[in-house]
């Protein structure tokens, strides 16, 4: 049975994954399949298909979990390790020098607190797979700031209830004690209403 998400922080991984014949070739997995059906859907030879099996099942992205005889012939059947399969952001080195740092100051945080977040229940949707329960809970919204003194009382206000929460409930030491949680507040312009200079 898949699990929910397999994170990858392995460019190895990454690599054997990342081919468009492989990508396809997991999506049709979701249920056992042998080469041969594969083959049939994707119009390619069983022996081609293999071959990518073999490379996804050797990364661990596949298992045989089972075989049947054909005509004869023993085959494997296979099928993916997880329904979706997660890229750690760490896979791809930031780029730009200092001056880009600078410049995207907001957004490189940004960005940093959605890699944490992202590393982070990749690792915890393993821990549920094994039958750990995993408390969590998200919370979104959209809002509209059209003035600048809108915009600067709504942060001032998301702040101040933000730092009363964390005074409250936070430990003043990094902790590894069971119960600690991670808090992360992220504020973003809706990318559509962002007019390009």
């Amino acid at each position: 049975m898949p699990t929910d998400v397999l994170y990858l922080d392995s460019a190895e991984q990454a690599s054997e994954m990342l081919k468009p014949m492989r990508l396809d070739i997991l999506r049709l997995s979701d249920q056992p399949r042998t080469c041969s059906e594969l083959g049939d859907i994707l119009g390619h030879t069983p022996q081609n298909i293999y071959y990518h099996v073999k490379r996804l099942e050797g990364a661990g992205l596949m298992d045989r979990v089972g075989e049947r005889k054909v005509r004869g012939i023993l085959e494997g059947i296979y099928q993916a390790r997880a329904r979706s399969y997660w890229l750690a952001p760490t896979l791809v080195n930031r780029l730009g020098g200092l001056g880009a740092a600078r410049d995207q100051a907001s957004l490189r945080v940004l960005c940093s607190h959605a890699e944490r977040m992202l590393e982070d229940v990749g690792h915890l949707a393993n821990h549920a797979d094994h039958g750990a329960q995993v408390p969590s809970l998200s919370l979104s919204a959209d809002v509209e700031l059209s003035s600048p003194q809108g915009r600067a009382e709504f942060l001032r206000e998301v702040q101040e209830a933000f730092v009363a929460i964390a005074e409250r409930y936070g430990a003043r030491e990094p902790s590894s004690a069971r119960g600690t949680f991670h808090l992360t507040l992220v504020c973003y312009p809706d990318p559509s209403t962002v007019e390009s200079s």
